[in-house]
């Protein structure tokens, strides 16, 4: 009886585990591995007149090859690592201001400044965009009206602009959220900690860059860590703004060369070995970010 119970006190583990790795397996590893057979396969006319169905050879790495041979996609990563450089301080660096001013002692009203910097998140991505995209437009936007009645013009969608105005639509939909991760991390910070910084006579600011923001490091390198990866699969909002922005192809990122790929091209061996690629940068990233952020934990 004693055996039996242990094996059965043993096994209750495995089963409240179990539904994690059946969605695992059936949402993650299996796509990958179809991906991964797609990859090397494509299809072929077996006719000119295209009556017959088409027949699907193997290529190998061909399909990778050709997209990395591909400048379309290669310019694809360069114009989303340009977004990084400015999205990610911008985001990043807003919502860490944004909790440590709610958090600070001066702020009243903390629960209503919390749900009015989340609330943008709450708006579908798809949705934001469109409505940046009207914002953007000009004869349609107050924002642009406005700043004419200024003698101030400014081209949001002109060739050295519209990465910025990418940029700050997607900062407005994200930042509120980060936002709010930040302050829950600041709220585990320890009271006694911060009133013997006020004791040595540490002001709002000091106590702010030297006592809350290094013992938040974890979540701040977690928040670099999803943002980024996030970032490298930019598609909503060049994709909308294509319509406006003569400065954005239809293969401006990575994914929206992929979506073409598959979706415009038929060409799905094409968008699986990219999609792979992408999905190993997304991998080597995040081992950069979690190795820099574990040193600067440690420092």
């Amino acid at each position: 009886m004693t055996s039996r119970l242990g094996r059965g006190q043993r096994s209750t583990p495995a089963l409240f585990i179990a539904p994690f790795f059946v969605l695992f397996l059936a949402t993650l590893v299996a796509p990958v591995c179809y991906a991964l057979w797609m990859s090397l396969f494509r299809e072929q006319a077996t006719s000119g007149l295209g009556f017959e169905a088409p027949e699907t050879l193997f290529v190998g790495v061909d399909n990778y090859l050709r997209a990395l041979e591909d400048t379309a996609f290669r310019d694809g990563f360069l114009h989303v690592a340009l977004y990084c450089l400015i999205y990610i301080p911008v985001m990043v660096g807003g919502a860490l201001a944004l909790a440590l001013l709610v958090d600070s002692t001066m702020a009243s009203a903390k629960r209503l400044f919390q749900l009015a910097y989340f609330l943008p998140h709450a708006v579908p991505g798809l949705i934001a965009a469109i409505i940046w995209g009207f914002l953007y437009t000009p004869g349609l936007s107050p924002v642009v009206d406005f700043l004419n009645t200024f003698g101030v013009e400014w081209d949001f969608l002109g060739a050295d602009t519209v990465i910025f105005s990418m940029a700050n639509a997607a900062a407005w939909q994200w930042m509120g959220y980060n936002t709010v991760i930040f302050y829950a991390a600041l709220q585990a910070v320890p009271r006694e900690t911060l009133e013997a910084a006020t004791v040595d006579g540490a002001g709002q600011l000091r106590t702010a860059l030297a006592v809350k923001l290094p013992m938040i490091r974890s979540s701040v390198v977690l928040t670099m860590l999803f943002t980024a990866v996030g970032a490298i699969q930019l598609f909503n909002e060049p994709e909308v703004l294509r319509a406006q922005s003569s400065a954005i192809s239809q293969n401006w990122s990575p994914v929206m060369y992929i979506y073409q790929a598959a979706f415009t091209k038929h060409d799905y061996g094409l968008a699986a070995a990219a999609s792979l690629m992408l999905a190993l940068l997304g991998a080597a990233l995040s081992f950069v970010i979690t190795k820099l952020g574990n040193r600067w934990k440690e420092a």
